[in-house]
C-alpha cells in the first residue's frame, strides 16, 4: 500500500461488507447464504487476471459458483448461470463492474483489470442491447 492510496479493509470484513451490499445470495445463482450455503468474496476480475482485492472487485458467491467460475470471463459465467436455469444477479454484477471501474481511475494502476473490466462492460452493454461503443 503506497502512502496516498486508502486504506483497505481486511478480507471477513470486505466479504460482510460486499454481503451487505449485494444482499444474502449468491450474485451467481440466487441461493441464500445460511449455515449450509456459507458466503466467500468471489473475485470479478480473477487474481490471476490482475484483479484487486479491491471490495470494489469482490461479490458475494456461494462455494460451488465461486469453485466453478474458476477463471471465466464474467458475462460467460453469466450466460452459464442463465443455461443452468440460475437467477444471477445481473445488477449486482454491473454495479460492482460500475464501482471497480471508478476506483481504478481514482486509484491508478490496475492496467490488466482495467482492460478486463472495460472489455466486460461492453459486453453486457450488448447484451442489453445498449451502444457498443460506449
Amino acid at each position: 500500500m503506497t502512502p496516498g492510496e486508502p486504506r483497505q479493509a481486511h478480507r471477513a470484513e470486505r466479504l460482510r461488507l460486499a454481503v451487505e451490499r449485494d444482499g444474502a445470495r449468491c450474485v451467481w445463482c440466487g441461493r441464500a447464504f445460511g449455515g449450509l450455503v456459507p458466503p466467500t468474496r468471489e473475485h470479478l476480475v480473477p487474481r490471476a487476471r490482475g484483479g484487486p482485492s479491491w471490495l470494489e472487485n469482490e461479490v458475494p458467491a456461494c462455494r460451488r459458483c465461486n469453485g466453478q467460475r474458476g477463471h471465466r470471463a464474467v458475462v460467460e459465467w453469466l450466460e452459464e448461470c442463465e443455461r443452468r436455469g440460475w437467477s444471477p444477479d445481473v445488477g449486482a454484477v454491473e454495479r460492482s463492474l460500475d464501482a471497480l471501474a471508478r476506483a481504478i481511475a481514482e486509484r491508478g494502476g490496475q492496467r490488466r483489470a482495467r482492460e478486463y473490466v472495460v472489455a466486460q462492460q461492453r459486453r453486457l452493454r450488448r447484451r442489453r442491447g445498449g451502444p457498443r461503443d460506449a
